[in-house]
């Protein structure tokens, strides 16, 4: 097997930052559209190309969980409310 799609097969690290992810998945998109590459070779790419985009969608998720937004009160002043999840909002109308 050639080197690029033994490397390119390897699983992905969750330790690595979104930024990251996202600059790895740009480059074998990049790659993968050059029509230079082997069969095997864009294979192992679209393996690793899913892996990272898990990564980043796992990532975005879990900057969504700390997000906070913005509402006001009964007095008209604006209030922190934390960022509601689709798990808690399905919890809250299954409860009524």
């Amino acid at each position: 097997m050639p080197k690029t799609a033994k490397s390119s097969t390897a699983s992905v690290s969750q330790d690595v930052t979104f930024e990251e992810a996202l600059k790895k998945l740009e480059a074998i998109v990049e790659e993968m559209e050059s029509d230079e590459l082997p069969l095997e070779d864009l294979i192992g790419h679209y393996e690793q190309g899913t892996q990272l985009a898990a990564v980043c969608q796992k990532k975005l998720a879990e900057a969504a969980l700390k997000i906070q937004k913005l509402e006001k009160n009964a007095a008209g002043d604006l209030e922190l409310k934390p960022f509601p999840l689709e798990e808690d909002e399905a919890a809250e109308q299954d409860s009524q």
